[in-house]
């Protein structure tokens, strides 16, 4: 498969976790508004959070004037999993997985591989979120036309489930079914499935929910914000860092935006192009939730 094959074409984080906001925000000379500028911090700042929410172009600003990390401790995850429980009714979820495409300009390398099945250049950034569509676990450094599947088979945070058994993420349909991830039954039948499906899509929703809520509050982030204009690896700290930023609003208490976006990922209302093939453990465990019903 292609994605096991191709190098990941931008540098990241050895724990493929997100950058603190200080280490995206000390970059900011990589910003050409910000590039030698003699505006003071403040005012850099706030040109800086209009372009997130705008997603102007620097020179139209101009002229107009914390990522938690995934829960490791047993208090964390107890208090992550009882989120999902009382959403969804599943125990022992620890997060909801999903993708989300970011629109980029055509970068001067390797342009092909960052062309998405809907046509357009663009990052895939994988996030897990809890119960509360706060962003834990952010993957943001593989082009477009890499699947989900890809991309968390090849993240730390799947080892991580891999190798202790804590808890396990809800995912679509698209991604592979193993003990640490719960899928969807792709064709239900009798009621025990159907009301598995209906939890699971309960739970689940709180992902696509968050990327819609992201891209509402920081439209640089969507298409009718056009697309972020610049270089893969400093797209990808914008969009870290409009993350961290989110998960502060949470934390405020920000009031949400009048309109929310609907999550326009590569798999909503969707059949995947191709599901990959359950284990053993995955199928004894969800048939384990299954019976429950």
């Amino acid at each position: 498969m292609y994605y096991k094959t191709l190098k990941p074409p931008l540098t990241c984080p050895a724990d493929d976790k997100v950058h603190t906001c200080s280490q995206s925000f000390h970059r900011r000379r990589h910003y050409h508004i910000l590039e030698h500028s003699s505006l003071c911090i403040h005012f850099q700042l706030l040109l800086t959070l209009r372009f997130l929410g705008k997603g102007d172009f620097y020179s139209e600003v101009g002229d107009l004037h914390g990522v938690s990390r995934f829960p490791t401790t047993l208090e964390e995850r107890r208090e992550a999993s009882l989120g999902f429980y009382t959403l969804c009714g599943i125990p022992r979820v620890l997060g909801a997985v999903d993708g989300t495409l970011v629109p980029i300009i055509a970068p001067h390398d390797n342009e092909e591989v960052y062309v998405c099945r809907k046509g357009y250049h663009a990052l895939n950034i994988q996030a897990v979120v809890n119960s509360n569509m706060r962003f834990n676990d952010v993957v943001a450094r593989w082009p477009g036309s890499a699947n989900d599947a890809g991309i968390f088979d090849n993240c730390g945070l799947k080892r991580h489930l891999e190798l202790n058994d804590v808890g396990m993420l809800l995912g679509e349909s698209g991604y592979p079914l193993r003990h640490y991830l719960m899928t969807p039954v792709l064709r239900p039948q009798g009621i025990q499935q159907t009301a598995y499906n209906v939890a699971h899509a309960r739970g689940r929703v709180v992902v696509e929910r968050a990327f819609g809520l992201l891209k509402s509050r920081f439209r640089c982030l969507h298409k009718t914000g056009g697309c972020l204009m610049f270089s893969p690896d400093k797209c990808a700290q914008i969009v870290t860092a409009c993350i961290h930023l989110h998960n502060l609003c949470l934390d405020r208490h920000v009031p949400m935006p009048g309109t929310v976006l609907r999550q326009d990922g590569q798999d909503m209302d969707q059949q995947p192009l191709a599901v990959p093939a359950p284990n053993h453990s995955g199928v004894l465990h969800r048939n384990i939730l299954i019976n429950r019903y």
